[in-house]
């Protein structure tokens, strides 16, 4: 160490003086006599050429010199404390439980896998999940996260964080059998004219068997607007694309969902220059100042699970 280098503890008590206001009361903050402070700041002053603070019997300010080390002193002193808080955390096996909720249909079909392969890797790590329609109230009810199929609009936004782990979007899409007795609709408008299938998000009984879908062209970004109505409608999306299997009408359903069909040609993808680009996939979180490692490393295995769209026609994950 040269004469004018400094370390942690020289700029945690340049904080403390700065923010006490007095030496006397920096020593109070870091639990030691006033004349240690006292000699400590005039070493460190010696030791750096530099007058830090200018001190009469009545006040204490800090000077210019002080003050540009203070503007970095809490982020280095902040940077201390999270590297040695990951390198206890890497020393140790993950364990605890991670607590989260999902949507019922994505959840069992793509999420589950994914945790379950998390846990094997991390053995001493315990993972609640939770599915359901409705989002918990994720702080009240002690959540880690959900993994939520559309960004979540909060209160408070700045009390969540939101994570996009995913890109999909639905797509509109009909059995052959469907396509060969009602035909083709060849324009957005023409779905009016259709059997559509409607999903109510969250049980919107308000929805009933009609619905306005929102529709974004893939090139030039347009979008359209059509009410549609049909026979059938439920609050469960697997029943609505078991319905549409069936040859009951047109369904606008997340790809993830009916990818595996549309590969196989039990359903059709119609007017594929739209989608709607609304159902993202996203982690969820009340925020918290630190979040455990635990947690961030899931949403890291998550993230890179499901960069690369497993459910895109081709791909080995859509079976």
């Amino acid at each position: 160490m040269n004469s004018s280098s400094m370390d942690r503890g020289d700029l945690s008590l340049v904080l403390a003086i700065r923010d006490a206001g007095s030496l006397a009361g920096a020593a109070g903050v870091l639990d030691v006599v006033p004349s240690v402070v006292t000699k400590r700041l005039g070493a460190l002053e010696a030791r750096l050429g530099q007058r830090l603070f200018d001190r009469t019997t009545r006040r204490l300010s800090v000077t210019a010199e002080g003050e540009a080390i203070c503007v970095h002193a809490r982020a280095l002193l902040e940077g201390f404390a999270a590297l040695e808080s990951e390198l206890g955390e890497r020393q140790n096996e993950l364990t605890g439980t991670i607590r989260l909720a999902a949507t019922f249909g994505f959840g069992r079909r793509w999420l589950g896998p994914a945790l379950a392969t998390f846990q094997q890797r991390h053995p001493g790590l315990q993972i609640d999940l939770m599915l359901t329609e409705q989002l918990p109230d994720l702080r009240a009810e002690s959540y880690d996260g959900a993994v939520w199929l559309w960004a979540v609009q909060q209160r408070h936004a700045a009390d969540w964080v939101s994570r996009r782990i995913a890109r999909n979007q639905r797509v509109l899409a009909a059995s052959p059998d469907y396509l060969e007795r009602r035909g083709l609709p060849a324009t957005v408008e023409a779905l009016s004219a259709h059997d559509c299938l409607v999903a109510r998000e969250n049980g919107d009984a308000s929805q009933r068997q009609h619905a306005l879908w929102t529709l974004r062209h893939a090139r030039d970004g347009s979008t359209a607007r059509v009410r549609v109505q049909g026979p059938l409608a439920s609050n469960s999306g697997e029943m609505v694309r078991d319905w549409c299997l069936g040859g009951h009408g047109i369904v606008l359903r997340s790809l993830w969902d009916i990818a595996p069909q549309l590969a196989t040609g039990q359903l059709v993808r119609l007017l594929p220059q739209y989608a709607m680009p609304d159902a993202d996939i996203h982690w969820v979180a009340p925020w918290r100042s630190k979040t455990p490692r635990r947690v961030r490393l899931l949403v890291d295995h998550l993230a890179e699970h499901f960069r690369g769209e497993p459910w895109k026609p081709g791909k080995a994950g859509a079976r």
